[in-house]
Order: C-alpha cells, then sequence, then structure tokens
C-alpha cells in the first residue's frame, strides 16, 4: 500500500505542468544584457559586421556586438520594435552602420515592410575586469 502511494505521488509530480520561470519585461532584459558591463562614451558610427549578432528588445532596444563589447542603440522611436522582425539596414555614404542610416524592419512570417526605426548614438558597454572573471 505504501509503495502504492508512493508510486502514485510521484507521478503526480511528474505529470503536473513545470513552473515556468516569469517573463522578463523589455527593462529587465536590457538591465541583464548590459549586467556586468560600464557604459561608454557614445559613438557616432560601429563596425557593420556587427550586425551578424544583432538582437532587439521589443520596443525598447537593438542590440549589437557579443564578447567584451556590446553596443546599445535605442532608437527614436522604440516602440516599433519587435524580437522577431528581420532588421534590414541602410548604409548611407559610408561602409560603417551610423546614427544616420535607417533600419527597416520587416515581419518574419510574412516577410512584409512594417516600418523603420531612427538611431540615435551607439552606447558601448564593455565587461569590466572582474565580471569578464565570475
Amino acid at each position: 500500500m505504501t509503495k502504492t502511494i508512493l508510486f502514485l505521488a510521484a507521478a503526480g509530480l511528474l505529470a503536473a505542468p513545470a513552473q515556468a520561470a516569469p517573463r522578463l519585461t523589455p527593462e529587465q532584459q536590457l538591465a541583464k544584457a548590459i549586467e556586468g558591463r560600464v557604459a561608454g562614451k557614445p559613438v557616432s558610427c560601429i563596425d557593420p559586421r556587427l550586425n551578424a549578432n544583432s538582437r532587439v528588445i521589443d520596443r525598447t532596444a537593438i542590440i549589437y556586438g557579443s564578447g567584451r563589447t556590446i553596443y546599445v542603440q535605442q532608437p527614436d522611436n522604440p516602440g516599433s520594435l519587435r524580437s522577431d522582425d528581420i532588421l534590414v539596414t541602410e548604409l548611407f555614404g559610408t561602409s560603417q552602420l551610423c546614427n544616420v542610416d535607417i533600419v527597416r524592419l520587416v515581419d518574419r512570417n510574412g516577410f512584409w515592410w512594417r516600418g523603420f526605426v531612427n538611431l540615435n548614438p551607439f552606447v558601448p558597454y564593455t565587461r569590466t575586469e572582474t565580471a569578464h572573471r565570475e
């Protein structure tokens, strides 16, 4: 009888839905991305190869790069940003991605243009040595 009760209790635990971790707000996602990093002086342009490692935080920012230094772009109209959009960047006049360039937003499912964002200066966030060692 005891074995049966233990078996049923264990089966009940396995059948119970797992508690999903609470979803982070966009502001919390950005805070987590820059955690352990120090903001540097904003720059007008960055290497466009950083596009390969870009990610969007809904209605908040675009993060370019990975590794020790990342660049945070908080555009004038961040409400248009969705993490499931495809970013299409048009470079004007230089071989770098600059704050005068336009980033168009394309819906990933329907492949239609959704709008664009106006870029501001890019803020570099560099991992501190103590955070790098942890």
